[in-house]
């Protein structure tokens, strides 16, 4: 890929993009230089997000899991921003973001966080996720924080952050940018455009032409992508990733990307779009999705067949119906409620445990009983 920090410029210019709409590439200059089974796993990642989705909403309509996010329309960022990470860099998302986690290998317990079960989030720590963010923006000042003190202890590891717009009319958000350039932190913070924040539009959200020209106040660079184009944002976040780790002029510079994009359903599966926007421009964007997009550049590059993409399915649906059943086979215990409240239980909380312990287990008999 030639001049990658040249990508890394001007915060209001068009998005940086590598394939167009149709999976042609449009800039040779700047494909990265990725294998073919890169290309492939990136590729099954998308899709596995994508069927995630379904079948998380399938599960939220039936009463088999709470609220949920969707994703859909939003795998190309996700997946290609996670692809240009180390394995080692932290990644804080809010929580939209499932691609994160698939990308770094989707434990089946993630499932088990969205059916109430914190054990979820636990399993992340494994995989250098940090847990999903439900406060908007909050997670923004801990990113910081871990890219100071991986600055300051010579580590090499970069922390990422991903928000959507919304986000930027928080003060957690100017707190955190306004920080990341004082200490020149390595930091990536990525600003998940996707056109909505519920149901207030982006352009309603800011004054400034661009999510990422409001960098410029803070000292560093901001640069805006297609989210919807997985190499173009692989390469931008891999150029990102470079600057924070190996700056050229003695500081570990931080930026924020702009992943412009688009959210195909609703904001959770408790909201209602079209309460609030023209399924005209929905089908506008679908034009643009990121699978399709990017199966065209595989297929007409030879790299993806119909085979090879019916193994790709078949071992989804496998994943995912494992995962289901684990969750559902998964027996909680109440005691996880009152454990972790504070380091030491009070006796008020144990007083609760103990109440709780009695009436799970008269209810447990009911149910054993058959007693309605």
């Amino acid at each position: 890929m030639t001049g990658a920090r040249d990508l890394l410029t001007g915060g209001a210019e068009e998005p940086v993009r590598i394939l167009d709409a149709d999976g042609t590439v449009v800039a040779p200059d700047v494909v990265p230089e990725l294998d073919d089974e890169t290309l492939r796993s990136m590729y099954r990642d998308m899709r596995f997000c994508r069927r995630f989705d379904e079948r998380a909403i399938s599960l939220q309509r039936q009463g088999r899991i709470g609220t949920y996010s969707s994703l859909a329309g939003q795998e190309g960022s996700q997946i290609g921003s996670t692809y240009a990470l180390d394995d080692e860099d932290l990644i804080s998302y809010q929580y939209r973001e499932h691609g994160a986690v698939v990308a770094r290998g989707f434990p089946w317990e993630y499932l088990l966080y969205w059916a109430g079960h914190e054990r979820g989030n636990e399993a992340l720590a494994d995989l250098n996720v940090l847990p999903l963010n439900i406060t908007i923006g909050d997670h923004l000042p801990h990113v910081v924080g871990a890219a100071w003190a991986a600055k300051l202890e010579g580590d090499d590891r970069v922390a990422v952050a991903h928000f959507g717009d919304g986000a930027t009319s928080e003060g957690d958000f100017h707190e955190a940018m306004n920080f990341a350039g004082v200490f020149d932190v390595p930091a990536v913070f990525v600003c998940n455009n996707n056109g909505w924040a519920i149901s207030t539009p982006a352009e309603r959200q800011t004054a400034s032409e661009t999510f990422a020209q409001k960098a410029v106040a803070y000292g560093f660079e901001g640069v805006r992508v297609d989210g919807m184009d997985p190499l173009a944002t692989y390469a931008v976040v891999r150029a990102a990733r470079e600057k924070a780790r190996n700056p050229g002029d003695g500081q570990r510079r931080p930026t924020l990307v702009e992943a412009v994009q688009y959210r195909f359903g609703a904001h959770t599966t408790a909201d209602d779009p079209s309460a609030y926007r023209d399924e005209a421009e929905v089908e506008r964007w679908k034009a643009k999705d990121p699978i399709a997009r990017f199966e065209s550049f595989l297929r007409d590059t030879g790299r993806l067949d119909d085979e090879r993409v019916d193994e790709i399915e078949d071992e989804i649906e496998a994943t995912l119906s494992r995962a289901v059943e684990r969750v559902e086979n998964y027996e909680a215990n109440p005691d996880e409620m009152f454990e972790h409240v504070f380091a030491e239980m009070t006796d008020g909380l144990r007083e609760q445990r103990d109440s709780f312990r009695r009436l799970y287990g008269e209810y447990g008999d009911a149910i054993r009983r058959g007693d309605e």
